[in-house]
């Protein structure tokens, strides 16, 4: 009989850590995609302040920490995170499970900037991403959501069929700006 045990994205590949970075997975949680019909925006966000106690985001922002919180995930498109969505907002957006669709990993420590550098087209300082930023990008060759909610760690959001490889280049580049520092560069 096949065993249908379920596993997570990154199972069996983390964690990763070296001196000055560590990568982890967050523990598998609700991630809904939610899609504002045209012109809903303004009545979906108080509906999700009445319900779930957040308000849709603005571009690049992530509203609420913790669970549940909601994210900007890209034009027109915000993902709930930590709960399922009440039933009501889909009289206000398209509504869709995202939960199995994505790897969720925890990228740490003081050289996470610098790891992320090497795969990331965007300025990512504290000045132009600064606590509270959700940013839509690549990862190498892989689209990426990348929050950072503040400190020195970043939640790095990729395809789950992308996981393995995403764990494979975080870890050879966290590996490499090891190598650098222990040069003193």
């Amino acid at each position: 009989m096949a065993d249908l045990t379920p596993r997570s994205p990154a199972s069996g590949l983390i964690p990763v850590a070296t001196q000055t970075a560590r990568l982890t997975e967050a523990p598998q949680t609700p991630i809904w995609s939610i899609a504002p019909y045209r012109g809903q925006t303004a009545a979906l966000s108080q509906a999700l302040q009445r319900h779930h106690g957040l308000a849709f985001p603005a571009a690049g922002q992530i509203c609420g920490t913790g669970a549940p919180r909601i994210v900007w995930a890209g034009l027109d498109r915000a993902f709930l995170i930590g709960t399922a969505p009440d039933a009501s907002l889909s009289d206000h957006a398209a509504l869709s499970d995202q939960s199995d669709g994505w790897a969720h990993l925890i990228l740490t420590g003081p050289d996470a900037r610098a790891v992320l550098a090497r795969f990331v087209p965007l300025d990512l300082s504290p000045a132009a991403c600064p606590a509270g930023s959700a940013r839509r990008t690549l990862l190498g060759h892989m689209q990426a959501l990348i929050l950072h909610e503040g400190g020195e760690g970043f939640e790095i959001l990729v395809f789950r069929s992308m996981a393995a490889t995403a764990v494979h280049d975080l870890d050879r580049a966290m590996r490499a700006v090891a190598a650098r520092s222990a040069m003193g560069r």
